[in-house]
């Protein structure tokens, strides 16, 4: 598989991800105020688990192409990667712009 079937079939996972994320948000929801909660971060493994049918590998391609923003703790095998929830979440809620 080459580079350009790749990213072809990441562009076409984040799609499906995408429609699938507008289909749950869509359903009508009653007002609630917003609460200051404090900020949540996520390994890269975490991530493929908040959102159902994302790979640990779209996310880190996700995060190298700087469509998510993320930080290193640490550096080598022992450092980890971390997402913040809302960032992740806002991503897919916004169409993956």
């Amino acid at each position: 598989m080459n580079q350009t079937e790749k990213e072809k079939l990441i562009t076409e996972v984040v799609s499906l991800l995408q429609t699938r994320l507008n289909a749950m948000t869509t359903a009508p929801t009653a007002a609630v105020e917003p609460k200051s909660e404090p900020l949540e971060m996520l390994t890269v493994q975490e991530c493929s688990q908040a959102v159902k049918g994302l790979s640990v590998h779209t996310v880190r391609q996700l995060i190298a192409q700087g469509k998510i923003p993320s930080i290193r703790t640490g550096q080598g095998k022992g450092g980890k990667i971390l997402v913040s929830r809302a960032a992740l979440l806002r991503y897919f809620e916004s169409g993956g712009v």
